[in-house]
């Protein structure tokens, strides 16, 4: 297949080594002149996480890119979605499938990636989404994991992982396209939270983080109109270790980080996906005690300024215990 990856950062890197040098597929890389991702693969061929496959074909020129693929892969900061669209619709591109391997909420709309690509003019019948836990540090190492495609139309999403799938990556067909979105942003907020339970040294509380933060996902997932219990699958629980425990988190270094009053400088979707999230609470009027907590920290405190992050981030968190007394399974 001719498989064009959209973004050359840390994951869009790695899909296109994966493409090529595991799947065997005719790979374009496209990014940004000038932006930094780009520029390094373009000077060197690797980066921090890959080498690139000399098959792969580098490039700059967006309408190469999309008018030369049979399927798009997009993997960008969510947050910058709606806005990429707008420059990849300039091109001939209605009859091609798009697979969004990015995780988060908008946040000034508070809608799943899938709804902006739809309101960005892509049928959804065309869209999927590749989700699910793993570390690029891992696969590389020829460490193998499980991960979801899902989408709306059931034939793409079951064509997309059965050709994607490897010894490396054991594909699931999702079968809840609300779950699988709402459950992937969801969890780099609850990473967020452990990595200040981890700068905190409150590290035992990761337990009632997973079991409590799983259901209140699913509350919200419900409330959305897709299935409770799809915030125990693959995209949600089953991303938890890479999320809350590994070295390699970028949200859960940025809640570690917080709690000892520094800044981490990457990506971390989850800062963004809590304020979505919380104003996505509001609106349905589904209590979001954790993502409450991660929200408050990230925009409403003074942990960056108080000179005691650590104290500062589990005042918050430690107010989730003066909450009335529930049953545990409540709605």
């Amino acid at each position: 297949m001719k498989i064009s990856v959209l973004g050359c950062g840390r994951w869009g890197s790695f899909i296109a080594w994966y493409q090529a040098t595991v799947l065997k597929n005719q790979v374009v890389s496209w990014g940004p002149e000038g932006e930094y991702s780009y520029e390094i693969l373009k000077n060197t061929g690797k980066n921090d996480y890959v080498t690139l496959d000399k098959s792969i074909t580098l490039t700059c020129d967006l309408q190469f890119a999309v008018e030369s693929a049979d399927i798009i892969i997009i993997s960008i900061s969510s947050q910058g979605l709606r806005g990429f669209m707008q420059k990849v619709n300039k091109f001939d591109v209605k009859d091609k499938p798009f697979v969004l391997c990015m995780k988060g909420i908008e946040e000034s709309s508070g809608k799943r990636l899938s709804e902006v690509m739809t309101e960005s003019g892509i049928s959804p019948d065309k869209i999927a989404v590749w989700v699910g836990p793993g570390h690029i540090q891992a696969f590389t190492q020829g460490i193998p994991n499980c991960m979801v495609i899902d989408s709306a139309n059931d034939k793409l999403k079951r064509y997309l992982a059965d050709n994607f799938k490897s010894n490396l990556i054991r594909f699931y067909y999702g079968n809840d396209l609300i779950g699988t979105e709402i459950g992937a942003a969801a969890k780099n907020v609850l990473g967020i939270a452990a990595g200040v339970l981890d700068g905190s040294g409150y590290v035992s509380l990761k337990g009632p983080l997973m079991s409590r933060g799983a259901n209140e996902v699913g509350r919200l997932i419900e409330a959305m109109g897709g299935n409770f219990t799809s915030a125990y699958g693959l995209a949600h629980l089953g991303d938890y270790e890479t999320t809350l425990f590994s070295e390699y988190s970028h949200n859960r270094t940025y809640g570690e980080m917080m709690a000892r009053g520094a800044k981490f400088e990457k990506l971390a979707e989850g800062v963004m996906t809590a304020k979505a999230m919380k104003e996505l609470g509001d609106k349905l009027g589904v209590e979001l005690p954790l993502t409450n907590a991660v929200y408050e920290a990230c925009f409403k405190s003074k942990v960056f300024e108080s000179g005691d992050g650590a104290k500062n981030c589990m005042d918050i968190i430690l107010k989730l215990f003066d909450r009335s007394t529930k049953c545990e399974f409540y709605k």
